[in-house]
């Protein structure tokens, strides 16, 4: 029983492989990748694959029948298929390059508003720090103040203690004298 192979797999397989074998070593990762990603979708182990090259190393597939090409006598039924065909290409190709502009200009906003986010960072971080240097005096400040009153409300009491300590068991001077004045005629 000889199993069949698919020669547009065997051509894949054999395009990934070549690529995996460049020097470029972003193609051979990307390559590499591929071909994992395909075996995990065919189910194919690694033994499989080497079973693969076994069979095939020592009687090739035979190469697939070209396709035929058609050919301009085909009339209009060809005609129109390939005219169908340029018309599904440009309308694709004119989709492609729409897409492209929107990418572009969907680039653009997304950096313009990086660019706005960052300079709004920038100055939340500068009215943080001004927020903290406001909050840093407010308590130098109050404290200020109430060393103020304080001191003021110390002067009165100790102005007061003073003034009564000095006067002591003093009499309080009759003013009464001023009020009385006789004979000079001006009524004082």
């Amino acid at each position: 029983m000889k199993p069949e192979f698919d020669p547009k797999e065997l051509k894949t397989l054999s395009d990934i492989l070549a690529l995996v074998l460049e020097e470029q070593p972003g193609q051979a990762a990307t390559a590499l990748e591929a071909l994992r990603t395909r075996a995990r979708r065919n189910a194919i182990t690694g033994g499989a694959l080497k079973n693969l090259f076994v069979a095939i190393a020592p009687n090739p597939p035979p190469k697939a029948a070209p396709r035929a090409r058609a050919s301009r006598a085909t009339g209009a039924a060809g005609g129109a298929d390939m005219q169908a065909a340029r018309t599904r290409i440009s309308q694709l190709t004119a989709d492609v390059n729409k897409l492209d502009l929107d990418l572009r200009g969907a680039s653009a906003r997304i950096e313009a508003l990086r660019s706005e986010l960052h300079q709004t960072r920038k100055a939340r971080a500068e009215a943080q720090q001004a927020l903290l240097a406001a909050e840093g005096r407010t308590p130098k400040r109050l404290l200020l103040l109430l060393s103020a009153l304080g001191g003021l409300v110390i002067g009165v009491a100790v102005t007061s203690t003073v003034t009564l300590i000095g006067h002591g068991e003093r009499q309080p001077t009759d003013n009464s004298i001023y009020l009385h004045t006789e004979g000079d005629g001006s009524g004082r």
